[in-house]
């Protein structure tokens, strides 16, 4: 199966679908990366937060993977927004991940309420990364549309990537709209809304319908809608699955089944990035 590309508005390409390691364990993140790409998994999706980016840098370097072929992403600390913190912190992500460049560096949240609502600094000190050719890209993570109005005004530098929580209770459709605009490009975090669209009579009545399971329908589904998803999973049998989604058409009305169970904000089963100040202690 060959994964597809999205090709990013500074015209680089990233992979559609990819392998997130959120709440995987350190002390697993490196056998599950490694089985990940055995599967044929080349986009990783990690974070400072996640405590696991040594983890990666190690399935990394035991890979034999040619650097050219794997696509890394990682994200900003919300402790680590003041300039100097996030200078020093991008730093130290290269170091656990043992590159000298990373792909792909988000805002992992924009924290409105928090450093006297300044991330326009913060934004404005990741360009600094694409400038020094530490960073390939850089974007943003759970920013809304003044969000983004605000950085790209202030800044002109427009993320290529907007990485939001999105599944078929909640398509997150004004954030769409807004990254759209600007030709940034959408990523789903949650895809299958931590599992509670599997049960889902109509999700389960087209998996029927075309073969496959409820995850691989769901994710499918977010593929046909120019979603980027990284699902992740600690177990191999999951992660084929996962990766198998790329094998299954949906129809255009079971698309607009599946659109159709949104919501709205009754559908999100995370915070709301307008009120989220969570700083790791």
């Amino acid at each position: 199966m060959t994964v597809p590309t999205i090709t990013l508005h500074d015209q680089t390409t990233i992979p559609q679908l990819g392998f997130g390691v959120f709440q995987v364990p350190p002390p697993e993140t490196a056998r599950a990366v490694e089985q990940a790409f055995e599967v044929g998994y080349r986009h990783i999706d990690t974070a400072q937060m996640y405590g696991n980016e040594a983890g990666v840098g190690d399935a990394i370097k035991a890979s034999g993977l040619a650097r050219e072929d794997l696509y890394v992403t990682s994200k900003l600390n919300n402790g680590f927004h003041r300039p100097d913190d996030a200078r020093r912190s991008f730093g130290e992500s290269l170091d656990r991940l043992g590159l000298d460049r990373i792909d792909l560096f988000l805002v992992h949240w924009p924290l409105p309420t928090r450093y006297d609502g300044d991330f326009v600094s913060t934004w404005r000190t990741l360009a600094e990364f694409v400038e020094d050719g530490r960073a390939t890209s850089i974007g943003v993570s759970n920013f809304q549309p003044d969000h983004l109005e605000r950085i790209i005004s202030e800044t002109g530098v427009v993320p290529v990537v907007n990485q939001v929580e999105a599944h078929p209770y909640f398509r997150n459709e004004v954030v769409r709209a807004a990254d759209a605009k600007h030709a940034i490009a959408t990523e789903a975090w949650s895809p299958i809304a931590q599992g509670a669209v599997l049960d889902d009579p109509v999700i389960t009545g087209v998996a029927d319908e075309v073969g496959a399971t409820p995850a691989q329908v769901t994710l499918a589904w977010h593929l046909q809608r120019g979603d980027i998803v990284f699902p992740k999973s600690t177990r191999i049998e999951r992660m084929r699955e996962n990766f198998a989604a790329l094998d299954v058409q949906l129809s255009a009305e079971q698309m607009a089944a599946i659109s159709g169970l949104d919501r709205g904000e009754e559908g999100r089963t995370g915070p709301n990035p307008d009120e989220f100040d969570y700083i790791p202690g």
